[in-house]
């Protein structure tokens, strides 16, 4: 079995940022490895401090 987790990605739909846990937001202290369904209620896009809310799953 693979030890790799297969994150889900998250389209912000004002503005278009991705956000990829296999990534994080270094700028924003947010590690690699935290999906997004742990980011919490009130964290915002950081490209155009959008909600939570205003993000979509991309799906493959």
């Amino acid at each position: 079995m693979s030890e790799d987790k297969k994150f889900k990605l998250y389209r912000c739909r004002p503005c278009g940022f991705i956000y990829d846990p296999n990534v994080g937001v270094k700028d924003y202290g947010i590690e690699p490895g935290i999906p997004f369904e742990e980011l919490g209620e009130d964290w915002v896009c950081p490209k155009c401090a959008a909600s939570i809310w205003m993000f979509e799953e991309v799906k493959e």
